[in-house]
């Protein structure tokens, strides 16, 4: 198996560099980069951020510090502004609060102010009625997670993740990356066409557009320092595979604690990606087996779960694509498969 993921990794380099991470059991069988990268290279990997905060909510609920089918209300009182008294946890980590972007228009920079990011969500009212359809909530997510974590915990959640996840397993991810590690960062190259898809609705404009993010953006020390939980998620292919084994050992989550995130909350045609989806807790769940737990990145990265098999699956590149779903990490993915 291992040379056969090597190689369909490496197939994906044309320019940058890329990498492949899988750990079966607990022990890595697959670790290897291509191109310009170095062992321990990371790289920007936007929404497979998504993956280790859905992890630390997950963590906090198997502790029974945190209730996922309680109102959001409940932990964040504010949030009960706009009828949204009865939205709860489960449907923000499923894409289903109706909060896929926000009403106001905002300027890039905005996404570092964490006070007016949170507090312009809990006023607003939601796009849709809540629990009737998924939305992906492209950059509100990882805000709405990370408000409820932080009254829960009186910590952000990089802040949880780094303490409770990362730093136990030895994973090298950062949801706000210390400045003494950019220059392991590799610079995104923009893909040759923008993605398209999302221009077809309110909705959608609204969550892909407001606020703009260039990829120039994720260059910056401002991007790099924020916690965007998420975006802007640092890592490797090695690091992610390691930090998901929380979910797949029972060393840091219980089986049973983890194995919720495979309940699907809402199924159908996503409203913000315009293609069928399954959503569990945190996690598109199926696609390569009933128990895989997976989502991905724009550009590229792709992390997978997979429950029953006691296996973690990340690829991650510096050469973005310019599709929605990579036909490159679905084709390394597939190799580990078969």
């Amino acid at each position: 198996m291992r040379e056969r993921v090597e190689q369909a990794m490496k197939a994906t380099v044309e320019e940058g560099g890329a990498a492949v991470c899988v750990i079966v059991d607990g022990e890595p069988v697959v670790d290897a980069w291509a191109g310009d990268w170095e062992r321990d290279t990371i790289v920007n990997v936007y929404s497979t951020t998504k993956t280790m905060a859905a992890a630390t909510a997950l963590l906090l609920a198997d502790r029974g510090e945190l209730d996922v089918t309680a109102p959001v209300a409940r932990y964040w009182p504010e949030f009960a502004a706009a009828g949204k008294q009865d939205v709860t946890v489960a449907q923000v980590l499923s894409h289903s609060s109706g909060l896929s972007g926000w009403r106001e228009p905002l300027a890039t920079a905005d996404l570092y102010d964490w006070e007016k990011a949170t507090g312009l969500l809990a006023a607003q009212e939601p796009w849709w009625k809540p629990g009737t359809a998924s939305g992906y909530h492209a950059a509100t997510q990882g805000y709405l997670i990370g408000e409820v974590v932080r009254r829960i915990t009186g910590r952000t959640l990089g802040t949880v993740f780094r303490e409770e996840i990362a730093e136990p397993l030895g994973a090298d991810f950062h949801i706000g990356l210390p400045a003494a590690e950019d220059h392991r960062v590799a610079a995104l190259i923009p893909p040759a066409t923008p993605i398209s898809g999302f221009e077809q609705s309110e909705i959608q404009v609204n969550a892909a557009t407001n606020p703009p993010i260039p990829v120039s953006e994720t260059q910056t020390r401002a991007w790099r320092g924020a916690e965007i939980p998420a975006a802007n998620g640092h890592g490797n292919a090695r690091s992610i595979a390691t930090a998901l084994t929380a979910l797949t050992t029972g060393t840091v989550i219980s089986e049973a604690g983890a194995r919720r995130a495979l309940e699907v909350q809402v199924e159908g045609t996503d409203l913000v990606l315009g293609f069928p989806i399954r959503w569990g807790l945190g996690f598109a769940v199926g696609g390569f087996s009933p128990e895989t737990l997976a989502w991905g990145g724009n550009g590229g990265s792709l992390a997978i779960a997979d429950l029953g098999a006691h296996s973690t699956f990340a690829y991650v590149t510096s050469r973005m694509g310019s599709e929605i779903v990579d036909t490159r990490a679905l084709g390394v993915a597939m190799a580990m498969r078969e």
